[in-house]
């Protein structure tokens, strides 16, 4: 099945402590059904030092399961189903339910 979520999308989360709050989708891990946010269920982490990093308690973002985001409706940037069109030249593009708009190209 094409990916309705891609890295790169403005995504809005509808469950969890991060409720309501908007980012980039820096990765999609499709296997595990889950994508992480920028700047969205952080966490805090106990690194070890090493030679290129320092250590410490560090702040990074979590993988966030995929049925608790939605894509941000590129009109006003509210929460969208996602849906597919075949445009005239034959190009499967992705469309926000919520608007009719499209999303890429």
């Amino acid at each position: 099945m094409a990916a309705k979520i891609k890295k790169g999308d403005k995504v809005v989360v509808l469950a969890g402590r991060d409720k309501g709050r908007t980012g980039e989708v820096i990765e999609v891990r499709p296997s595990e059904d889950r994508a992480v946010v920028r700047g969205v269920n952080m966490v805090r982490k106990h690194q070890k030092q090493s030679a290129k990093e320092e250590g410490g308690i560090i702040s990074k973002e979590a993988a966030i399961h995929l049925s608790n985001v939605a894509l941000a409706d590129p009109k006003d940037g509210k929460p969208t189903r996602v849906g597919f069109k075949v445009l005239e030249d034959g190009r499967k593009v992705r469309v926000a339910k919520r608007s009719g708009e499209t999303i890429d190209g």
